[in-house]
């Protein structure tokens, strides 16, 4: 991957280069990656690879599970990751793992793991917000300089611009996030886990002809989602609700589709969350959007915040799978980050919270 070098951030281009793994693990997947940062300014992507927990249809992933998950596939993972690198963690700068927000159990795990490495090879600790690491790569791979961020996933549902060596948090999700919304429903219509509930229910929506009533619930700079979950499961239990998505005869046009309810979930849900983008933008005088986190990756949403964006004069940002959900190399890439501006964990803070805002984060590499 090229990089490129930010002019106007106050972290000079190394003397030399920096190699960090970074490991990642706040939910049902399992990541690692080596990140490079040369001496002439670019960041270079060695390896990122992740494996995923899945649960059969109908079902979530509990902590407990998933941290055993973890544990399970660490070492192979790390493994791979180096050896698709071509190094060995004598080489490595620092470790890198995520301090939170997250699952409990898993990150706990996965804190465990860089813990250990730690000590076997001598490195430096670098606790990472996993909210900042998807901000920095998403900034990275795609050049973004100063945009407005829609921060969508399975666990945060946050709109942010940055000011003052800090992400400031301009709306956010009062209950549920986006991500859990989706997985919940895919959840209630027995949708595969397989590759991921959220991909499937976007497959799904590409069926749907029916746009059905849902609340739309916007607070100011705030959504809230919960309800429109509530109103979608009610839809499921509706007499014209055809599970198979089949009418019973060709004049029965009536029905109502799981298809058309994952249409119309996200056109809903994907609205609200435009609008309230769209109102940061205003405010801050931005003409780019960015979107990271795992949801970001779906192109409906990409599509509807693109339009906005170009009927504004400006520019939406975005990446594909492989960035945008959760990954190794993100944190390795915001881990070193701050240890060349001097930050390292240690040893003895080197926990995780559940409850790590991305506002709580000094960004002391950037202007």
């Amino acid at each position: 991957m090229p990089g490129r070098t930010c002019k106007a951030d106050p972290l000079k281009a190394p003397d030399r280069p920096y190699l960090a793994l970074g490991l990642e693990g706040s939910a049902n997947k399992f990541g690692a990656g080596v990140v490079k940062h040369a001496p002439d300014g670019t960041v270079t992507v060695l390896s990122n690879i992740r494996h995923t927990y899945i649960t059969p249809a109908g079902e979530g992933f509990q902590p407990r599970d998933t941290a055993l998950h973890h544990r399970e596939w660490s070492l192979t993972i790390i493994r791979q990751c180096l050896q698709k690198a071509e190094i060995s963690l004598t080489d490595v700068d620092c470790i890198c793992f995520t301090k939170g927000p997250g699952m409990g159990a898993p990150l706990q795990s996965v804190a465990l793991v860089a813990r250990t490495l730690s000590l076997m090879y001598n490195k430096p600790l670098v606790g990472v917000n996993h909210c900042v690491g998807h901000i920095e790569m998403g900034r990275e791979i795609t050049g973004a300089r100063n945009p407005v961020v829609l921060y969508v996933s399975g666990g945060n549902t946050q709109v942010i611009a940055y000011s003052r060596q800090c992400y400031r948090i301009f709306g956010e999700t009062l209950d549920i996030a986006v991500g859990n919304c989706l997985d919940r429903f895919a959840r209630v219509i027995n949708l595969s886990n397989d590759p991921a509930p959220g991909y499937n229910i976007e497959q799904e929506a590409k069926q749907g002809t029916r746009l059905l009533n849902l609340p739309y619930t916007t607070k100011g700079m705030d959504v809230s989602l919960s309800g429109i979950l509530t109103a979608s499961e009610a839809y499921t239990m509706d007499k014209r609700f055809r599970p198979d998505g089949k009418p019973r005869d060709e004049t029965d046009t009536d029905i109502i589709t799981p298809a058309d309810l994952c249409f119309t979930l996200q056109e809903t849900v994907f609205a609200m969350l435009v609008e309230i983008t769209e109102r940061a933008m205003a405010h801050i005088g931005s003409k780019e959007v960015l979107i990271v986190g795992g949801v970001g990756s779906n192109e409906r949403l990409q599509e509807m915040m693109g339009i906005m964006a170009r009927e504004r004069g400006g520019q939406i940002f975005a990446t594909d799978e492989r960035f945008c959900i959760d990954n190794g190399i993100m944190i390795a890439h915001a881990g070193l980050l701050a240890f060349r501006m001097g930050f390292s964990t240690p040893l003895t803070k080197s926990t995780c919270t559940q409850r790590f805002r991305t506002d709580q984060v000094h960004i002391s590499w950037r202007a």
